[in-house]
Formats: C-alpha cells, structure tokens, sequence
C-alpha cells in the first residue's frame, strides 16, 4: 500500500525523492506548508484508510526535522543533524615538558602541558597563497577557563581558532599549568580553587551593565543573550569555568619551563595570543626564550604592574616583580622583588585609576622589551579603568607597546570576554589586520 502510494504522491505532485531533495530538506526547516499538496492529496475520501496515519507520520518526521535543522545554538548543535560551523583542519595532541617528582608511590609526571595542535585544511593554506608564510599562533587562556575558550562560542559561532585556521595559520591551544588537561600531580606546591561563581560571572564578564560596578559597564551591549542565569548562553559559558590554583609561583615556574620548550618544537617564530591572566605566560616567555616569539598579543592581560585592583576604590599588592610573580630579568639586575621601588602615578577615580609604576630613574625590561607587544581592550570592560597602567609600565621598562581600544576604532560594547562576543570575529580581523602589516615590514 505504501509503495503504491508514494508512486502515485510522486507522479502526481512531480515530488523528487532523489538524494539532493533528501539532503535539502535536512539542510532546510520544514514546516507543515510543505507537507500542505499532499494532505490536499490524500484528502480524497477513497484515501480514508490511510489519510490519518500517513500524514500524522509525515508531520510528525518533517516537524522533528524542523527542530533540529532550525535549532543549532548553543548545547543543541550537539545533535548529528547540526553540521559544524568550525573551520576544516586536523589534529593532534601533544604533553610539552613535565618532569618526574618522587611520592610515596613512585614517581609521577608535573608541570607537563596539554597542546593541541590545529593545522589549516586547503582552504586556509589556499589563503595564504601569494602572501607571506602564516608563521604559528599560540593560544593562552584566562584563569578559570581553558584551551576551549578559543573554539566555537558558547551560543556555537566559530571561534578565533577557525578564524585564524581559515587565515592560514597553524594554531596550537595550551591548558595552562595546573588547569584543565595540565592538571597537576604536585598536590602539595599546587593549591586549587574552585572556579568563579555564577554571580560573578554575572558581574564581571557577562551582564556587568546590569551591576554598574565601574563607570563604563552600561556601555556593555556585545554578549550574547542576556548574561544572566537561565540563559542558555550563560548556562553553556558557566560550565566551561573550572577550578584554577593560586599557586601563582610554582605555575609560573611550570609555565616557563614547558612553555619554551613548547615554543622550541615549533621551528620557527610564532605569535603568542593570551587573555586576561593567560598573557603571564607570553611575559615569562618573552623574558626567558624570546628569540622564539614573533609578537605578544593580549587581549586584556592581566599583568598589571604590582597591584591587582578592588571593584571598588583600592587593591592589593600582586605581581610583586612587576609583571610576574617569579623573577623576570631587570637591567640593572636585582636579586630580591623589593629592590624594585614604586610609587603611586595619577588621581584614583573608578573610570580611571591609578598606577603602580617603578620609581625614577626605572629599571628595564630589556629581553620582554624587544618582543612585539600588542594590547587589545574592550570599550565597556572592566580593564579600560586600569589598561593604561600596564602600557605605560611597558614603557617605562623600555618597549613600545600598541594599544588598541576598540570603542575607539568604532567597534563596541564589548566587555571582558570579547573574544566569545557577538562580534567576536570583528575582533579577530582587527588582530590578523595587525598581524599582516608586522609581516609586511
């Protein structure tokens, strides 16, 4: 009975049920005007017997395709029918470094890193063709977080990794020391904590407009979705906050250590991306190995100058060696973090507070001052009251920082995390745009 039936829906309505009409109507929702013929066919009353079930069937499967083919944000792209939005390319895993300690059970692997490595399909290799060789990226996430921050988004658009893979660069992805899939076997230098709430979350990354904790927050408008709990953006972003340790020094030491040996491997020169916490790693890198490093790109780096600022007026003392937690190599030398005297440089407001800088005459940076340095900052984040702070110190240590600030250029309301916001990918091609005229000169 069926088969006769789809022989007469075929021959009657012209319907072509060959394998592209097949795949289309995977690709396309579908709703009930298209099933609107056949019903009209089946509405004869010598088709009774099956009128009923066949279109109930036919309604319920087309509908059920619909859901799915419609509905590809966020966690529901999980669903086979959701194709990937992510640039073509391979991949492969690699531990950089690592060492052996002694416990009571043996000995066991710290300090190692977890890499993923991301190599361009043809299109992005295509790209390149008539430019300069795409030299490596490699990519530092914040605190909290880790290597996926740089794959598809939360609400599920293609990430910075898929941008830069489409631009022709090979991209690697680090879990920091201690973090995600570098988690540490030293359990006693390595104190974990759990990572940040979703009211903090909230506050300073997501929906800070709604909280007005610093001047600039109203301007926030790029997150996608509305920032708060119950949203299925946030919901999918509050789960890829992990524990983190304030172990600052041993993850530093670990971070050096493997991080250029990882740098070593590679074969040539790379660009260093990081955000937030994550630029501590380019510093000690630039400082330690940076012969290896093309340039250092933060967005929002969070090696402000010896001081790590309250949400209200105040802070507290951090980086004590200026940048980092672990010695750095000054000129004139200094054997002891206290040798660097400070002094307090400008009005402390909420728009714009205060630096921590070296007292004149300063020591420099010599090694870290020799690596490109770019700084990215969003126009409503929390990081445009104090940015300025770790420009200026760059300076002050002898490199030549740039500063993008991206209200400034035209592209705003972004906060923190703005390389997962709406217009995340506007911000991508402001960073390949720098990237391309370093390689031209």
């Amino acid at each position: 009975m069926f088969c006769f039936l789809r022989k007469r829906v075929e021959t009657e309505l012209r319907m072509d049920f060959t394998p592209s009409f097949r795949q289309s109507r995977r690709d396309h929702a579908l709703s009930l005007f298209d099933f609107l013929p056949l019903i009209t066919y089946l509405h004869h009353p010598k088709r009774a017997m099956v009128r009923l079930s066949l279109t109930t069937i036919l309604a319920a499967a087309g509908m059920a395709k619909a859901l799915a083919s419609g509905n590809c944000t966020g966690v529901n792209a999980i669903s086979t029918k959701c194709a990937s939005k992510e640039t073509a390319h391979t991949r492969d895993f690699f531990y950089v470094g690592g060492r052996y300690i002694e416990t009571a059970t043996g000995n066991v692997t710290v300090d190692q890193l977890y890499v993923e490595k991301l190599v361009p399909g043809s299109a992005g290799r295509a790209r390149r063709r008539g430019v300069a060789a795409a030299k490596p990226m490699v990519f530092f996430h914040g605190g909290g977080t880790s290597g996926v921050t740089w794959l598809n988004t939360p609400d599920n658009r293609p990430g910075w990794a898929s941008y830069f893979l489409q631009q022709g660069h090979t991209v690697y992805l680090v879990d920091v020391a201690a973090v995600g899939r570098s988690s540490e076997n030293n359990l006693e230098n390595f104190t974990m904590i759990a990572g940040t709430a979703a009211e903090g979350i909230q506050r300073g990354f997501t929906a800070p407009e709604v909280y007005n904790t610093y001047p600039q927050a109203y301007l926030h408008t790029q997150w996608p979705g509305t920032g708060l709990k119950g949203d299925p953006t946030f919901e999918q972003f509050a789960k890829t906050i992990i524990p983190l340790t304030r172990s600052w020094e041993p993850q530093e030491y670990a971070l050096r250590a493997s991080g250029c040996e990882l740098l070593s491997l590679l074969g040539e020169k790379a660009y260093l991306v990081s955000h937030s916490i994550g630029a501590r790693a380019p510093i000690l890198l630039s400082n330690d190995c940076p012969q290896y490093i093309a340039a250092n790109i933060n967005l929002e780096g969070t090696t402000i100058p010896f001081w790590s600022y309250n949400i209200t007026f105040g802070g507290t003392p951090t980086n004590p060696w200026g940048l980092t937690n672990t010695p750095i190599d000054y000129d004139p030398p200094v054997a002891s973090a206290d040798e660097l005297e400070t002094v307090v440089v400008g009005n402390e407001t909420l728009a714009l507070r205060s630096c921590h800088m070296q007292k004149e005459p300063a020591r420099k940076l010599p090694k870290i001052a020799s690596v490109p340095y770019l700084m990215v900052t969003g126009e409503a984040s929390v990081h445009i009251t104090y940015d300025h702070c770790l420009v200026n110190y760059l300076k002050q240590v002898g490199g030549s920082p740039e500063w993008i600030k991206l209200g400034e250029i035209g592209i705003k309301g972004n906060g923190h995390f703005m390389h997962i916001e709406k217009n995340s990918l506007e911000i991508a091609e402001v960073v390949n745009d720098w990237i391309l005229e370093k390689e031209s000169q």
